[in-house]
């Protein structure tokens, strides 16, 4: 006799993280999780309505990987333990932030350079007032 396997419905809602508004058309997509925490082969997508809302049934319980995607907004991502039969899980999208790389100017270092220019026109100006007959 075939082993039963609890199945969940996971009802989702994607939302602007500062207005709570809907985001019609994101991307779900679930990802099984194996038990040392690695994620699986396989996978699923699926798309939110004009409402923010997507759906599926038949998700087995154990640990899951969500990952939400939206024009314009952070991928969002974060692993839940489905052990219920229905599961609502409200995901609030935040707008990208300012990235930083090792290989450009760092935030402090643009500070200290804003000055350095500053002199240079005062010299600029210098020439001009000497090479100008008095």
């Amino acid at each position: 006799m075939a082993q039963e396997v609890d199945l969940a419905l996971l009802k989702f809602l994607v939302v602007k993280d500062f207005n709570d508004k809907p985001i019609r058309n994101a991307s779900v997509v679930l990802h099984p999780v194996g038990k040392k925490g690695k994620q699986e082969r396989g996978g699923l997508q699926i798309k939110c309505d004009a409402n923010g809302k997507a759906e599926y049934e038949g998700v087995p319980y154990g640990k899951l990987r969500v990952q939400v995607l939206a024009q314009g907004f952070q991928t969002f991502g974060q692993d839940y333990d489905v052990d219920q039969p229905v599961e609502e899980i409200t995901i609030r999208m935040k707008r990208p932030q300012e990235q930083y790389s090792i290989y450009g100017d760092k935030p402090q270092e643009k500070k200290d350079e804003t000055p350095a220019p500053a002199p240079e026109k005062k010299d600029n100006a210098d020439k001009q007032s000497k090479d100008k007959p008095q």
